[in-house]
């Protein structure tokens, strides 16, 4: 059979490929462009009306429809997830920044720990919004990485940054200290950090630079200072005093 016949044409013009690609790439860029919008209104809507915020909330704060958020974020869960990966890329980076400057491991811990309360007390609303987790609804399978997300590979980031001047002054010998102790150590700094962010300010409050010191002189020495009792005092009759 020929299919090669007088009333067809031997060739068929296509529309040039690129075109077809410029018109997607502009058209994810469009929405990556607009996903990062969302982001920021996002964002500066959790900071003024607090991290239990409704979906409806942000979307009315940020001058659009809680549809359009559900199309970019899919839930309330996928909205932490993204404003989480935004802002603890931000804190990561500040805390990397601020261990570079340190001469000592335990300078480089109060650096990191005085940055990470700085951040986190610039809005605790926002840094609550995305250390929570939204579980799903009853009739959708909750992924692990759904519940992880951002946050764990952030305190994994931190961890390791923890670790690496550890392990530079510490050589061979603290393999086991460096393989365990810097994930012990976030869980205390994390948990010692909200508790100090959920503290009502009061004179007993410590201040940031106090609640930072604080957390590194436990992760340095324990409470072990705090433990030792207090050398007995010696009472002197009123003859051995005179």
């Amino acid at each position: 059979m020929n299919f090669h016949t007088s009333s067809l044409p031997l060739t068929v013009e296509l529309p040039p490929a690129a075109s077809s690609d410029g018109r997607s790439a502009r058209w994810q860029s469009h929405r990556e462009e607009r996903r990062r919008e969302l982001i920021k209104q996002a964002r500066r809507a959790v900071h003024a009306l607090g991290s239990d915020a409704s979906m409806e909330e942000i979307a009315t704060a940020a001058g659009t429809s809680k549809s359009v958020f559900y199309r970019y974020f899919g839930d309330k869960a996928g909205l932490q997830q993204a404003v989480g990966e935004v802002v603890l890329s931000q804190m990561q980076n500040r805390i990397k920044e601020a261990a570079q400057s340190a001469v000592t491991p335990r300078e480089g811990l109060l650096a990191m720990v005085s940055a990470y309360l700085q951040m986190a007390d610039t809005s605790p609303s926002v840094y609550a919004f995305v250390t929570s987790y939204t579980p799903a609804e009853p009739t959708e399978p909750t992924s692990p990485a759904t519940s992880t997300g951002a946050l764990g590979h952030f305190f994994d980031a931190i961890a390791d940054m923890i670790a690496a001047p550890m392990r530079s002054h510490l050589g061979d010998v603290g393999e086991t200290v460096i393989g365990f102790w810097p994930r012990a150590a976030i869980g205390l700094v994390r948990n010692a950090g909200e508790q100090w962010l959920n503290t009502p300010d009061s004179p007993a409050k410590p201040s940031q630079e106090a609640m930072a010191r604080h957390i590194t002189a436990w992760l340095c020495v324990g409470i072990a200072p705090e433990l030792t009792p207090a050398p007995p005092t010696t009472k002197l009759s009123a003859k051995e005093g005179l």
